[in-house]
C-alpha cells in the first residue's frame, strides 16, 4: 500500500504512481479479474479492504448454473430473459448462462466450499423465477462471504497482484480521448493520486447507497458509473433498479438481508391480518420475480397493512443451522423467526443499468473495461434473475482479463501523465448526502411519477451547483441519470414502475443508451427533460 503519511508527496497536483493494468473495485469482478490476469502485474484499487466493502460478501443467495441432471443451459436462458421483461440482450444472456459451468469449476478452484450431498454432490436450490434448482449455496445464505473469502485469499498470495486499499476512485484520466489512467484518493483523507495505465477495469459496484434504504454497503454509491459518465462513456439502462423485495426492516443502513432462498424453502409472505398477499397476484405467489413481489410489499406497507415473512412453519427450528446470517440478524433485533414473522420492506439491491460493455467487456472508451454491477451487459435486462449476480460478475470478469491480456500486451516503457486534482475531501455524513438518499427513496425508488422524479431532478440539480467534492459530483452524476431515463420511459418494465403509466408499452421493448459527453452539464436543470428524447435511444 502506498505510504500516505509523508504530506511532501501531496500538493496540487496528483502525485504520480506507474501502472500497467488498474482494476477499480476489491469485490468479487475485480478480483476474479485480477487473478484472471496473472502473472501479468496488475494493480487493484479498493476503498476499503478487499471483500470488505463488497455487496458480492453481503451476497446470501448464490451462484446460478445449469449443471444438474434434467436442466440445461436453455432452460437457464429462459428463465433469465423470462425475468428480464423483454428487453433481455438474449446474446449476451446465452453467454452468461454457457460459461456459468466453466466458472464455477474455477471458484471450486480456488477453494471456494460449496454445499453438498452425502455423495460429494453439488447441491442445488431453487430461487425465484427460477425452473429448476440451479443456485449453488454454501451453508444456506453464506455464498457471498464463502466466495469472497476463497478469493481474497487467492489474491493475497499472487505475487503479481499490487493491492491498493484505501483509495477511492474518483475521475478517468484522458489523452487525446484515450483512457490513461485513474485518479484515486486516499480515505479517509488526503490529497488525490493518479496512476497512469494503459487498461482500466472498473469494478466498482453498484448504486444501491444512492438510497436512503438499501442492502448495499457505503462503498456501493454510484462511483464508478459517475465517473465513467464524465469522462463521455455511454452508459445503459440506468432507470432499471431493483429492489430487494425481502430487507429486514429493523431501522439500520446498511439493511440486513433475508435472502429469497427462505421463500424458496417455502417461507411465505403475509400482512398484519396474516393474509398471503402474493397469492392472488401471481400463480407463482412467493416465488414470483423480484419487481412483482417488491411492489406487492410496497402496496402493503403503503396501504398500513405491513408486510412480514414467516418462516416459522417450513423452516422453523432449522432456520439457526441452515440460514445462520439472517437468523443472527433477527436476533440481533432482538427477532426469534422461529416464533415470530420477520418485518420486511424492499430496499435498493441491485443495478441493472450501468456502463454500456460489450462481450469482452469493453466500454466505449477506448482502454476503459467494466465488470460486476458497474456495468451494463444486457444480460439482466429490465430485472435480474436471483443469483444471475455472480455469475455475470465472474464470467465478465474473465472476459476482460482475456481481452485485455490478449490485445493489451506489457509495454516496456510507461508514459506519465498529470492533471490537476481536487483537494477537497468527501464526507459521508453531511447533509447533502443525506438528502440525496432521502430524495432518491422518496422520488425514484420503488414506485415512481412525473411529478416526483421532476422533483427528484430539481433537488439533484440544487445538489449539483457549487462546488462539490469530485466523488459527491460522481454520486449526484449517477443520481440524475436513473432519475432522468425513469422519467423519459413512460411505461413500467421490470425494475421500472411508473404509476402514471402503469401497463408496458411496445414500442418501449427496447434499451436506454445515454450518450452523455458531459453529463454534469447536459443534465443540469429541470428544463432539460425537454431533451430526454435527444439523449435517450433505443
Amino acid at each position: 500500500m502506498l505510504d500516505t503519511s509523508q504530506p511532501e508527496l501531496f500538493s496540487r497536483r496528483p502525485f504520480v504512481a506507474n501502472d500497467d493494468v488498474i482494476i477499480v473495485g476489491g469485490g468479487l469482478a475485480g478480483l476474479f479479474c485480477a487473478l484472471r490476469l496473472a502473472p501479468r502485474p496488475v494493480s487493484v484499487l479498493a476503498a476499503a479492504p478487499i471483500g470488505e466493502g463488497a455487496s458480492s460478501t453481503w451476497a446470501q443467495g448464490g451462484i446460478a448454473a445449469a449443471i444438474s441432471t434434467g436442466d440445461s443451459i436453455d432452460q437457464h436462458l429462459a428463465d433469465t430473459i423470462a425475468a428480464g421483461a423483454g428487453i433481455v440482450d438474449v446474446a449476451m444472456a446465452r453467454l452468461m448462462v454457457g460459461d456459468a459451468a466453466a466458472r464455477v469449476h474455477d471458484l471450486l478452484e480456488y477453494g471456494v466450499p460449496f454445499d453438498r450431498d452425502l455423495e460429494g454432490h453439488l447441491m442445488m436450490s431453487r430461487e425465484a423465477a427460477h425452473s429448476e434448482r440451479r443456485v449453488i449455496h454454501v451453508k444456506g445464505d453464506m455464498a457471498g462471504a464463502a466466495i469472497m473469502a476463497a478469493l481474497v485469499k487467492a489474491v493475497r498470495s499472487t505475487p503479481s497482484i499490487r493491492l491498493l486499499e484505501g483509495y477511492v476512485g474518483e475521475t478517468i484520466a484522458l489523452d487525446e480521448g484515450r483512457v490513461a489512467g485513474i485518479v484515486a484518493r486516499p480515505t479517509p483523507g488526503g490529497a488525490p493520486v493518479l496512476f497512469p495505465a494503459r487498461a482500466v477495469a472498473l469494478a466498482t459496484g453498484g448504486v444501491g447507497h444512492l438510497y436512503a434504504v438499501t442492502t448495499n454497503p457505503p462503498e456501493a454509491e454510484g462511483g464508478g458509473l459517475g465517473m465513467a459518465a464524465r469522462a463521455g462513456a455511454v452508459i445503459a439502462d440506468p432507470e432499471f433498479v431493483q429492489f430487494h423485495p425481502t430487507a429486514i426492516a429493523v431501522g439500520r443502513d446498511p439493511a440486513p438481508l433475508a435472502t429469497e432462498a427462505l421463500r424458496g424453502e417455502g417461507a411465505t409472505l403475509i400482512n398484519t391480518g396474516g393474509e398471503r398477499f402474493l397469492v392472488p397476484l401471481h400463480p407463482l405467489a412467493e416465488l414470483a420475480p423480484r419487481d412483482i413481489v417488491a411492489r406487492a410489499i410496497h402496496t402493503e406497507i403503503d396501504a398500513g397493512r405491513g408486510a412480514f415473512l414467516d418462516c416459522r412453519e417450513a423452516i422453523g427450528q432449522r432456520m439457526a443451522e441452515a440460514f445462520p446470517t439472517v437468523f443472527g440478524y433477527c436476533r440481533e433485533a432482538g427477532i426469534d423467526p422461529t416464533r415470530e414473522p420477520i418485518p420486511v420492506a424492499p430496499a435498493a439491491h441491485y443495478h441493472m443499468g450501468g456502463i454500456l460493455t460489450d462481450a469482452s467487456g469493453r466500454s466505449s472508451l477506448d482502454g476503459l473495461w467494466a465488470c460486476g454491477e458497474t456495468a451494463s451487459t444486457g444480460a439482466h435486462g429490465a430485472n435480474r434473475l436471483a443469483s444471475n449476480s455472480l455469475l455475470e460478475a465472474v464470467v465478465f470478469a474473465a472476459r476482460v482479463a482475456a481481452d485485455i491480456a490478449e490485445h493489451y500486451p506489457v509495454p516496456e516503457v510507461m508514459r506519465s501523465v498529470t492533471i490537476d486534482g481536487d483537494e477537497t475531501a468527501y464526507d459521508a455524513d453531511s447533509d447533502a448526502v443525506a438528502v440525496l438518499r432521502q430524495t432518491m427513496a422518496r422520488h425514484v425508488g420503488v414506485v415512481r411519477d412525473r411529478d416526483g422524479l421532476i422533483e427528484a431532478l430539481r433537488t439533484l440539480d440544487e445538489l449539483g451547483s457549487g462546488k462539490p467534492t469530485t466523488r459527491f459530483e460522481n454520486m449526484v452524476v449517477s443520481a440524475r441519470m436513473i432519475t432522468v431515463a425513469a422519467l423519459a420511459r413512460e411505461e413500467s418494465r421490470g425494475g421500472h414502475e411508473r404509476s402514471d403509466f402503469p401497463e408496458a408499452v411496445d414500442s418501449w421493448q427496447r434499451r436506454t443508451f445515454l450518450d452523455l459527453t458531459n453529463a454534469t452539464e447536459m443534465m443540469s436543470t429541470v428544463e432539460s427533460v425537454r431533451r430526454t428524447e435527444a439523449l435517450v435511444g433505443g
